[in-house]
């Protein structure tokens, strides 16, 4: 391994996506390691945690907790505060995320399909408004979490706003952040970032 690798599954969202956009607006090359599902089973043992993402940089352990992930690249390529109180913002957000997928993910396996409607259904009526306008009161008037430069957070937030609203979750409404105007700011501003973009388009291209 001659350059940092990221090894996540095969799909151009979650934990992944938003460690190898940050990657991509970092100008740091690395190796994008894409697993089918298939080989998780076997992959599995081999991760420090039993997790994906995982970041392996030359000469060093790898690490496999997406926001310290997130937190290292932002550190090393200025996508993150160097102020210790703005960083730790940052960062309680950044954890605010992830609580809230620790939360859907157990929903997500339910197969019954009258036990997962009501669920979601649940998730879409009281968990997800409270926790949209528990992020809504921490942010600010400005196009990113930071002010005007975009950050690690911002793209942390903008991947799971867009999950949320791209209607592949049944039973739960698009319009389930819609009372949340600067979340949703976040969201647009970072869709229109030119780096994201690229990203994006070269990736479906």
């Amino acid at each position: 391994m001659s350059k940092p690798r990221l090894t996540y599954f095969n799909f151009p969202g979650s934990r992944g996506e938003e460690c190898r956009i940050a990657l991509h607006l970092g100008g740091m090359s690395f190796d994008d390691v894409r697993i089918p599902v298939a080989e998780w089973p076997a992959l599995k043992p081999q991760t420090p945690f039993g997790g994906l993402p995982v970041f392996e940089i030359p000469g060093k352990a790898p690490i496999s907790d997406t926001n310290a992930i997130l937190v290292y690249v932002g550190r090393e390529c200025a996508l993150h505060p160097k102020d210790n109180y703005e960083a730790a913002f940052h960062e309680a957000l950044m954890g605010y995320v992830e609580d809230l997928r620790h939360k859907v993910g157990p929903v997500l396996h339910i197969t019954d399909e009258t036990l997962k409607r009501a669920e979601r259904e649940e998730l879409g009526r009281n968990f997800l408004p409270n926790w949209g306008q528990n992020i809504e009161k921490m942010l600010g008037d400005h196009p990113f979490v930071g002010g005007t430069e975009i950050n690690v957070v911002d793209l942390k937030l903008y991947m799971i706003v867009r999950w949320f609203v791209s209607g592949v979750l049944d039973h739960i409404p698009t319009t389930v952040f819609e009372h949340c105007p600067k979340l949703n700011r976040v969201h647009q501003s970072v869709g229109n970032h030119a780096g994201v973009k690229a990203w994006v388009e070269r990736k479906i291209g």
